[in-house]
């Protein structure tokens, strides 16, 4: 059985220099661990002693029907508090470092052991400061949270400089293992980095010697701690299990890539039933509670901004009338939720009647009869319309559209019907929910995002929604409207 082996090319780092035969490398799950306990230590301590000295004073007190004063109360606190985020594996490396399993499982330590401790006072009779408690709790949890965000922010821009990765060998088909270092190398912050590819023929075969010698030749050469078998349907059960026994436990790791694309952590589910792993994949939903509370978040929010922006309004407004003759407001008829149409609203952006003129420049451009209708430096956008559209204020009256009920804050972006003429049947589903203001595609790249591209990511926030994931794309959308980069237009 012939194999091919070949070695991805990638910028050296510090963490490149080979080290002495006698020492393992650190894994960086490890070395971050390190970094998160320092930070929520410090901050478990500035939350706990800070409440204290806030609502009791600077002296220490003695705590009601209980030998203990309020300062060793607050060490055992800030000891247990710890030990709680690390007994609910908030810092375990399957979770450090990916997604909001990390934020969740702190919260729910944080709320358990808060829960305990009331439970304990309450038995134990000790009459201790519910001020004092009630303080500690929200103030630790939120600095917990910002730290651990801070934290990703640092992380991911280690990653960005290729430090801070798992130093990653596919196994696979050409066309598997081309597609999945494709992805990965889109994905830096994912925190896996090709180093080596080695490339199984096209028809399944036995996994041998010769292979397994080859395999474990890479690993130690190119100093990987991590093999991802990128096609699964080229290797039988058994040569993977075997691929996992030449390993080294605890510092080498395997990776099985399912054949799955487009779908977040919480639908999945994996249950080893009789020996197998079985992948459980839930059916998307919006449930009527879902549905509730997204309706509810969307009007609290377009009604707050609103009231928030209203002299903003004004100074737009006034800016669209000094730019030229026109109605201060563009309406422009986009398609909604379940194929309904409904007009948008927009500061207008361009001269008078400029719709008029938009297929001739399509056509001038060759761009007529593909999806996406934008016109590179477009003459219709006014000076003034040129710097709304960069900071994305001709926006914002979409939040009556909100208010309204015909868009979202959060959602796949309203389109035109000539638009909607080039869906497939899989781009039918972005119909499901209401379109947004913001969505995933205009904080992945914004104008910059080929048509399938944007699709794709639309798709990925119909099947996979959750109001944790809408604050995310908000909080990404404000960072890109204050931080426009070259993609906007």
């Amino acid at each position: 059985m012939n194999t091919s082996v070949s070695i991805v090319d990638s910028p050296l780092t510090s963490d490149d220099v080979t080290p002495p035969p006698a020492a393992r490398r650190i894994p960086w799950q490890r070395r971050y661990a390190r970094l998160v306990l320092a930070i929520d230590t410090i901050v478990v301590a500035i939350a706990v002693f800070g409440s204290q000295v806030f609502w009791l004073g600077p002296h220490s007190v003695d705590v009601a029907s209980s030998p203990l004063d309020y300062t060793t109360l607050s060490l055992v606190l800030s000891v247990a508090w710890l030990g709680a985020l690390t007994v609910g594996g908030t810092r375990h490396p399957r979770v450090i470092g990916y997604g909001i399993t990390e934020y969740r499982l702190t919260l729910a330590a944080s709320f358990q052991l808060f829960g305990a401790l009331a439970i304990v006072a309450y038995l134990t009779g000790a009459d201790v400061s519910r001020g004092y408690f009630l303080l500690s709790l929200p103030l630790g949890t939120t600095a917990l949270l910002t730290g651990r965000a801070l934290c990703r922010l640092w992380l991911r821009h280690r990653r960005r400089h290729g430090l801070m990765n798992a130093r990653v060998i596919l196994v696979g088909g050409a066309d598997e293992n081309a597609r999945v270092a494709a992805e990965l190398a889109a994905q830096p912050a994912a925190g896996l980095q090709v180093v080596g590819i080695h490339e199984l023929p096209g028809e399944a075969a036995a996994w041998n010697e010769v292979q397994a010698a080859s395999l474990r030749r890479l690993l130690t050469d190119l100093r990987a701690d991590s093999v991802l078998i990128s096609g699964g349907a080229l290797l039988e059960a058994r040569d993977i299990r075997r691929i996992g026994w030449s390993l080294d436990p605890g510092q080498q790791h395997l990776i099985v890539a399912v054949n799955l694309t487009d779908v977040a952590g919480p639908r999945l589910h994996t249950r080893p039933v009789a020996g197998l792993p079985l992948v459980h994949i839930e059916t998307p939903q919006f449930s009527a509670t879902q549905r509730i509370l997204k309706r509810a978040f969307d009007i609290a929010g377009s009604a707050s901004l609103l009231l928030l922006l209203a002299p903003v309004f004004l100074v737009l407004a006034l800016l669209v009338r000094m730019s030229g003759p026109g109605p201060i407001f563009y309406r422009q008829e986009r398609v909604g939720q379940g194929g309904t149409h409904f007009g948008m609203i927009k500061f207008r952006s361009m001269i008078d009647g400029a719709d008029a003129r938009l297929h001739t420049l399509l056509a001038e451009q060759g761009r007529e009869g593909t999806p996406l209708f934008k016109v590179a430096d477009d003459p219709r956008i006014t000076p003034v319309g040129r710097w709304l559209r960069k900071y994305s204020l001709d926006e914002l009256p979409q939040l009556l559209n909100v208010l309204a009920g015909q868009m979202s804050l959060v959602g796949p972006r309203p389109q035109r019907d000539a638009e909607v003429e080039f869906y497939d049947d899989d781009a039918h589903r972005r119909l499901m929910v209401r379109p947004g203001m913001s969505g995933l595609w205009q904080v992945s790249g914004r104008s910059a995002l080929a048509w399938d591209d944007a699709i794709r990511l639309d798709l990925f926030y119909v099947e996979n929604w959750s109001l944790v994931g809408d604050l995310t794309i908000l909080a990404r959308t404000f960072k890109a409207v204050l931080v426009p980069g070259d993609t906007a237009h």
